[in-house]
């Protein structure tokens, strides 16, 4: 059985490639996908990042951010090219999420740009 915050992920997966496609993205390239990742903790962000690495992900640097609320976390971002379909995308989100959990930090989900 698949948890309510992974479904509201693979939910947001279905809505975000609907709205691609109706704005015109080519659906016929790869798509830059980042996967968010952030943490008030930096050492488990740090970890995660390393682990991210070791599993062969493309991982940008740790970045110091402010949420809305004026909290301070830090993030990073994994990035991958992907054909622009759910089942590919939502089996990266597992993964993503199941690495968070394991990790111990938060999967803020993904997105993707706008390709001609």
């Amino acid at each position: 059985m698949i948890d309510q915050e992974l479904q509201e992920l693979f939910d947001y997966t279905d809505t975000l490639i609907k709205e691609l496609v109706e704005d015109g993205t080519n659906e016929e390239v790869h798509h830059t996908i980042e996967h968010h990742f952030s943490s008030e903790d930096f050492n488990a962000l740090e970890q995660a990042a390393v682990t991210a690495f070791k599993m062969g992900l493309e991982v940008e640097e740790p970045e110091e951010a402010e949420l809305e609320d004026g909290t301070k976390v830090f993030a990073f971002d994994i990035v991958t090219e992907q054909a622009l379909e759910a089942e590919i995308i939502n089996d990266e989100v597992k993964a993503m999420y199941e690495l968070a959990k394991k990790c111990k930090i938060d999967y803020d989900g993904w997105g993707t740009y706008f390709e001609e």
